[in-house]
């Protein structure tokens, strides 16, 4: 196992954490914006108000974002599997 390969998994696997958090955090950053606009124009100062748009879009987000979420997950993780054998012994 060299440098490299071990660089190279960590590099995909932050990579795959980022696009993993992305839905749901942009859902929450959108309710949060939203909510914190309307919240100034009304004068409305509640910090729970927000709350509920941010759970519920954020569920949204990864209702529809899930399967895809679910299929790269899956994608990466067999090729993994599947490279196994390569990364304990590359001169194979």
């Amino acid at each position: 196992m060299t440098d490299k390969l071990v660089l190279d998994i960590a590099n995909q696997s932050i990579w795959i954490t980022l696009q993993m958090a992305a839905p749901p955090l942009l859902a929450a950053v959108v309710a949060g914006l939203v909510v914190s606009v309307i919240q100034a124009a009304t004068q409305i100062n509640e910090q729970t108000l927000s709350f509920i748009p941010k759970v519920l879009l954020m569920t949204l987000a990864m209702a529809i974002c899930g399967p895809w979420m679910m299929h790269t997950m899956m994608d990466f993780v067999s090729k993994l599997f599947t490279e196994i054998p390569n990364i304990i012994r590359p001169d194979l």
